[in-house]
C-alpha cells in the first residue's frame, strides 16, 4: 500500500497554483430577523478591508451595492434552480444576462457557485449538475466571459472516505458518475474544486480520536502530529488533512492539477448544552489561526507554500436560521456590525482586524462656516443616506443642539458608512480625520459598530428619496435646499 502511494506520488503532476494571492474571504447569509441594508454590508466589508465574498445568491439590491467597490464577488444559482438550468441550456443563458451581464463589470463577479452540496442535499438533481455547469460555462463563452469568471460547484467533504490518512482518501463512488465528469469540467475550464471543510464537526464527530488543539490549529509538538503512514508527511491540523485528503481523491481519479479553494469554514462561538465546545474563545482561536494559515503561506504538507484561498462562514449571526443554537452563531459580527469577538491577527494584515479600539473619526474642522456645515448636514442626512434619527430631539446625540456637534455626527456616520476612505471626509473642506473620539454621554460614535446609526440595520433611503431627518433636526438655516444642491455636486 505504502510503495503504491509513493509511485502515485511521483506520478502526479505538480498542482496548479492559483492565479492571485492567497486570500480570506466571507460568506454573507441573509437569515436574520434584521438584516443590515446592502450598502451598510459593503461598508463594514470596506471598513474590515474584506476584498472576497461569496452570496448564495445573486441578490440584485447587494450586486448594486458593490458596483464600483472593487470587492471579488462569487455568485451562485441556488439549489432550487438547479433543475431549471440543467435541463435547459436557454435557462441559463438568461440566468447569466439576468445576474452577470447586468452588472459585471462595474461589479467585480469572479466566480460563480452552480448549487451547493447538490450531491449530499439534492441527490435527486445530482445527474443535471454537470449540465447545469457546462450550461452556464457555455453562456459565459457565448459572453467572452469564460476566462474572468470561473464556474464550480461546492462539495461538502463528507463525500471524501478514509479520509486519513489522507494519501488513503476517495471519493464516495457511489458518485463517482457525477463526480468523474464534474472533474473533467473542472479541468477542462482550468477551474477549482470549491469544497466545505468544517473540522468542528469532524472533532464532534471524532469521539476524542481528534484533539481539540488540532481542530483549532494551535500549535503542537511534533510528537503529537498524526503521521500518513504512506507519505510520512505531518499534520499538526485537521484542515489541512481534509484538503489533502481532497488532492489525493482527485489523483486517485487520475486529476492532479486541479486547484483547491475552500468556500466555508468556520467554528461557532455559542452552542446548547451538548455542544460545549461552541465558544468564543474556541471560535476566536479557530478563524484567527485560520487567517493567520493562509495568508502566511503556509500550505499543506502536500503542497507546502501553496496556500488555499477560503472563505470564513461566515459574516452575520443568522438568528432566525433553524437548528441547533451553534447554527446561528457562525458570524464574525452581528446583525449592527458588532464584532462577536475580537480576532488575534498580529502580523497577518489588515483584512478583518476588527479590533475597532484604535479607531478615527470624521468631524467638523475648527473654525468651519456655520452655514457649511448645515449644508453638509442636510446632505449627509439626506442625499448621503446617513441614519440621522439619533440627532433628533429627546434621542441620543440632540445635545448639545448645535451645528458644529451634529455635523460631527452626521459626518462621522458618512465616513464609516463609506468604509472610512479619506475622500468621503472632505465635506468640501469643511471635516478632517481626527482619533479623538467625540462620543459623549449615551452618544456613541464609531467605535461600536453599529450603534446609533452607524452600521445601523434601518432602511437607506434611495437617491431619489426626500425622506431624511435633516427638516427635523435643531438647528435650521435658510440654505438647506441650496446646501443639499452643492453637496450633491461636490460628493456624488
Amino acid at each position: 500500500m505504502a510503495m503504491h502511494f509513493l509511485l502515485l506520488l511521483l506520478f502526479a503532476v505538480s498542482i496548479v497554483a492559483a492565479d492571485e494571492e492567497p486570500f480570506i474571504g466571507v460568506n454573507i447569509g441573509t437569515d436574520l430577523s434584521d438584516m443590515p441594508h446592502p450598502t451598510q454590508v459593503v461598508a463594514l466589508l470596506k471598513a474590515q478591508q474584506i476584498r472576497h465574498i461569496r452570496l448564495y445568491n445573486a441578490d440584485q439590491a447587494m450586486l448594486t451595492a458593490l458596483s464600483k467597490s472593487g470587492i471579488q464577488v462569487v455568485i451562485s444559482v441556488p439549489n432550487e434552480e438547479l433543475l431549471a438550468i440543467g435541463q435547459s441550456n436557454s435557462t441559463a443563458s438568461n440566468w447569466v444576462t439576468r445576474n452577470v451581464l447586468a452588472y459585471y463589470p462595474s461589479t467585480n463577479i469572479t466566480s460563480i457557485c452552480v448549487g451547493s452540496e447538490v450531491l449530499t442535499t439534492l441527490p435527486n438533481a445530482a445527474k443535471l449538475l454537470v449540465n447545469a455547469l457546462n450550461y452556464i460555462h457555455s453562456a459565459l463563452v457565448a459572453s467572452k466571459l469564460d476566462s474572468k469568471i470561473k464556474v464550480s460547484t461546492p462539495l461538502p467533504s463528507t463525500i471524501i472516505l478514509d479520509s486519513f490518512p489522507p494519501s488513503q482518501a476517495f471519493f464516495n463512488t457511489s458518485m463517482n458518475q457525477v463526480l468523474i465528469p464534474m472533474l473533467d469540467f473542472l479541468q477542462s475550464t482550468q477551474s477549482y474544486l470549491m469544497l466545505n471543510v468544517y473540522p468542528y464537526y469532524d472533532y464532534m464527530d471524532s469521539n476524542g480520536a481528534i484533539p481539540l488543539e488540532n481542530a483549532l490549529f494551535k500549535p503542537i509538538p511534533p510528537n503529537k502530529e498524526s503521521i500518513d503512514s504512506n507519505t510520512l508527511l505531518h499534520y499538526s491540523n485537521v484542515f489541512d488533512a481534509v484538503v489533502d485528503a481532497a488532492y489525493f481523491a482527485m489523483s486517485y481519479l487520475n486529476f492532479t492539477n486541479i486547484p483547491v479553494v475552500v468556500t466555508e469554514t468556520g467554528w461557532p462561538s455559542k452552542g446548547n448544552a451538548n455542544e460545549p465546545d461552541a465558544t468564543l474563545d474556541n471560535a476566536n482561536a479557530y478563524n484567527s489561526n485560520l487567517i493567520k494559515h493562509v495568508l502566511n503561506k503556509t500550505g499543506t504538507p502536500k503542497h507546502p507554500g501553496i496556500s488555499v484561498s477560503t472563505y470564513i462562514y461566515e459574516l452575520y449571526n443568522e438568528d432566525t436560521k433553524p437548528g441547533p443554537l451553534s447554527e446561528k452563531n457562525w458570524g464574525l459580527f452581528d446583525s449592527n456590525g458588532v464584532p462577536v469577538y475580537v480576532l488575534q491577527l498580529t502580523g497577518s494584515g489588515a483584512v478583518l482586524a476588527n479590533d475597532t479600539s484604535k479607531e478615527t473619526y470624521c468631524i467638523a474642522k475648527d473654525g468651519a462656516d456655520p452655514k457649511m456645515l448645515q449644508a453638509g448636514i442636510d446632505w449627509a442626512c439626506g442625499p448621503g443616506k446617513v441614519d440621522c434619527s439619533p440627532l433628533l430631539q429627546g434621542k441620543p446625540c440632540y445635545d448639545p443642539d448645535n451645528v458644529v456637534a451634529h455635523a460631527n455626527y452626521a459626518f462621522d456616520s458618512y465616513y464609516h458608512q463609506m468604509g472610512k476612505s479619506s475622500e468621503s471626509c472632505d465635506f468640501k473642506g469643511m471635516a478632517t480625520i481626527s482619533t479623538s473620539d467625540p462620543s459623549h454621554g449615551s452618544c456613541i460614535f464609531s467605535r461600536s459598530f453599529g450603534r446609533n446609526g452607524i452600521f445601523s440595520n434601518a432602511p437607506a433611503p434611495s437617491p431619489n428619496s426626500s425622506d431624511s431627518c435633516a427638516c427635523e433636526l435643531g438647528v435650521r438655516s435658510f440654505i438647506v435646499v441650496i446646501g443639499v444642491l452643492i453637496w450633491g455636486v461636490v460628493l456624488l
